[in-house]
């Protein structure tokens, strides 16, 4: 079980493909050195909150490059104010607290923990199992504990469950949402998003406002004011910023949408194969496997490529800075004119 779950993550990650797969070549692109420096390791894994380092330290996408060591074997999982979390193969997490850089918690699992999230004394957690549960960090106990069904291979950015106040929202490996109360753990609500047999968990999960946006590699959805909307795309990466979703397709498309997932704006880079994206001060954001960094403003009217070289490892964005192959690239003197 842990072989064929760690291999489809595996697969996940590689920037392979056939003979005649075609790639993204623009006509004209500019130099980013200006604005590119080193800072010393290389990414050996990523999680949707951060990148494990070859030196045991991390990313994360708050507060970018940490020293703090995870230890050996193990990886970064998220944070909050005062925690992280990590894990190994093993099915051992730790919480570690970032002031005094020690090991508050250590709590052994059936199964690896493929993504978890602490609050206020909580941790809510999905092992490559499928099964998902919230530990009590006071008591030394689970809360609760279930399982879904099992998958054998999923996309590597799996989500990472989010507190809304009393409410646990789990982005499951079998792509469906299961939203727990964690003072009444015994009910649940299921959110259906897709039934695809392989690479169909929860990539990514967030909130604009009051609305629930969720994703799978193949399904957008959103619950809020207008109730459940899905819209359906080969899906690469999803961001959210002033209230719109901006969603990267494996087709090579940006697509602008409200709220309620209707389009609102669209554009194309034929064949880009996007590796990382975000959208941050103004500006669209997204990188293309072959190294092309489109730059676009929020109308996605104007554009500007620079060339980064060849995506050989994970990428991460955290903030303004974009993290690639030991390079870090100041996106925001990046501009699309």
């Amino acid at each position: 079980m842990k072989s064929l779950i760690l291999a489809g993550v595996a697969a996940a990650l590689m920037f392979t493909g056939c003979s005649s797969k075609k790639y993204f070549e623009p006509e004209e692109t500019f130099s980013a050195s200006k604005v590119t420096s080193s800072y010393g390791s290389k990414i050996v894994s990523v999680s949707r909150e951060g990148a494990t380092l070859e030196n045991r330290s991390y990313i994360s996408k708050k507060e970018g490059l940490r020293s703090i060591d995870l230890g050996e074997g193990y990886r970064f999982l998220s944070e909050n104010d005062r925690y992280l979390l990590a894990s190994n193969i093993e099915g051992t997490l730790k919480m570690i607290d970032k002031s005094s850089q020690t090991v508050t918690h250590q709590i052994t699992f059936d199964a690896p923990v493929v993504t978890a999230a602490v609050k206020e004394g909580m941790i809510a957690y999905i092992l490559n199992n499928n099964a998902f549960g919230i530990y009590d960090i006071h008591a030394k106990q689970k809360r609760m504990e279930e399982k879904s069904d099992e998958t054998y291979a999923i996309d590597a950015r799996a989500a990472t469950p989010i507190f809304i106040d009393q409410l646990v929202v789990f982005p499951m490996l079998d792509g469906k949402l299961v939203i727990v109360n964690s003072r009444n753990a015994s009910s649940a609500k299921v959110v259906y998003l897709s039934s695809a047999d392989a690479f169909n968990n929860v990539i990514y999960l967030g909130r604009t406002g009051d609305t629930l946006v969720a994703a799978t590699p193949k399904t957008l959805f959103s619950l809020g004011e207008a109730g459940e909307q899905e819209y359906t795309a080969n899906i690469s990466e999803v961001a959210v910023a002033d209230s719109m979703i901006y969603l990267f397709t494996k087709e090579g498309e940006v697509i602008q949408l409200d709220k309620a997932l209707k389009e609102q704006k669209r554009t194309k880079f034929k064949f880009a194969h996007y590796s990382v994206a975000t959208v941050i001060g103004g500006k669209v954001y997204a990188l293309d496997q072959k190294g092309s960094l489109i730059v676009l403003d929020k109308t996605l009217t104007k554009s500007r490529i620079y060339d980064l070289g060849e995506v050989k490892r994970p990428a991460l964005i955290s903030g303004t800075k974009l993290y690639k192959d030991g390079d870090v690239i100041e996106l925001s003197k990046l501009g699309y004119e």
